[in-house]
This record gives structure tokens, C-alpha cells and sequence, in this order.
């Protein structure tokens, strides 16, 4: 444990931060997750509201810096990809 009031305050911090982006990590795969769920039914119009709803949480982890901007990307191509081929399925 630190000594330093100022390497006291950064463990706090770090810890907060720690916390605070696990929670929206968590959050961020159980919105792909469910995408990729309700793609994989039968329903469309479910489907294209939950991929909206990852794309939106993938958007605002790569501006909170919670991933790279390349793998958001690369998420919402797979999950767009499916939904389109349920589409044309359908």
C-alpha cells in the first residue's frame, strides 16, 4: 500500500476506473450477445433493434476507450452480415 498521498488517491482512482469499465465491458458483450441471439430466431424486426442497440453500446465503448476502434467495427460487420442474410432468407 502506497505512502504517498498522491499514489493513495491514483490506487482510488484506478480502482473506480477499474470498476466503472469492467461493468460497461459487461454490458457491452451481453448487448452483442443478445444481437447475436435474436439473430439467430426468426424475427427480423427484433433482430435489426437488438444490432442497433449493440452497434450503439460498440460506438460509445470505442469512444470511452473500452476497445479498439477496428474491433467495434469489425463486431458490427459480423452481426450486420447475419442480420442481412436472415433478411434475405426471410
Amino acid at each position: 500500500m502506497p505512502n504517498i498521498k498522491s499514489a493513495i488517491k491514483r490506487v482510488k482512482t484506478s480502482e473506480k476506473r477499474r470498476a466503472l469499465n469492467a461493468s460497461q465491458k459487461s454490458a457491452l458483450r451481453t448487448a452483442v450477445k443478445t444481437a447475436d441471439q435474436a439473430i439467430a430466431g426468426t424475427d427480423v424486426e427484433v433482430a435489426k433493434a437488438a444490432l442497433i442497440e449493440a452497434t450503439k453500446k460498440l460506438d460509445k465503448a470505442v469512444t470511452k476507450g473500452l476497445i479498439h476502434k477496428n474491433a467495434a467495427s469489425r463486431k458490427k460487420s459480423r452481426l450486420a452480415k447475419k442480420l442481412n442474410a436472415l433478411s434475405a432468407q426471410a
